[in-house]
């Protein structure tokens, strides 16, 4: 059964952008090595969701009083199976609208991590490992508009 919060819900921030999450949101962006520079665990997007058919980061509202490194780790779980054990997390990126922002919190794998292992939920199309200079994807606006920072985040 989904998740369910008395802080789902859509909100209007002081820039006038609808997001998802009364009291803000985060998402877990999980990276690793790869052959061609770093690479991303981004999960394909259902059409009905919001930014539907776009690939993003395994995210959502955070519930009240929950730390965005929990609410991240709680969202990774429920749309890909991803187990805390199974990551390091490391630092986090706010996109601060004014009054409502998205915390993305940044994860190496601790092993193997293979998408055809994961367990998605409905929210998801599929999940891959892809290039973060360039993911070959339409990404979801809010992580295009966020990669800079997290590019250097990651370094």
């Amino acid at each position: 059964m989904p998740h369910t919060s008395p802080t789902d819900g859509w909100t209007t921030c002081a820039l006038g952008h609808r997001h998802w999450g009364l009291v803000g949101a985060a998402g877990l962006l999980v990276h690793r090595a790869g052959t061609a520079g770093t690479e991303a665990l981004l999960q394909h997007r259902v059409e009905w969701s919001h930014h539907g058919g776009t690939w993003g980061t395994p995210g959502g509202a955070l519930d009240l009083g929950e730390t965005p490194a929990d609410g991240a780790l709680r969202e990774a779980r429920e749309e890909l199976g991803l187990q805390p054990g199974q990551l390091t997390l490391g630092a986090q990126s706010v996109d601060d609208h004014g009054g409502w922002s998205y915390t993305t919190v940044l994860a190496v794998p601790t092993g193997e991590l293979e998408p055809g292992q994961l367990v998605l939920n409905r929210e998801s199309t599929e999940v891959a490992w892809l290039p973060l200079a360039d993911p070959g994807v339409q990404l979801h606006p809010g992580l295009a508009a966020s990669l800079p920072a997290l590019r250097a985040l990651i370094g």
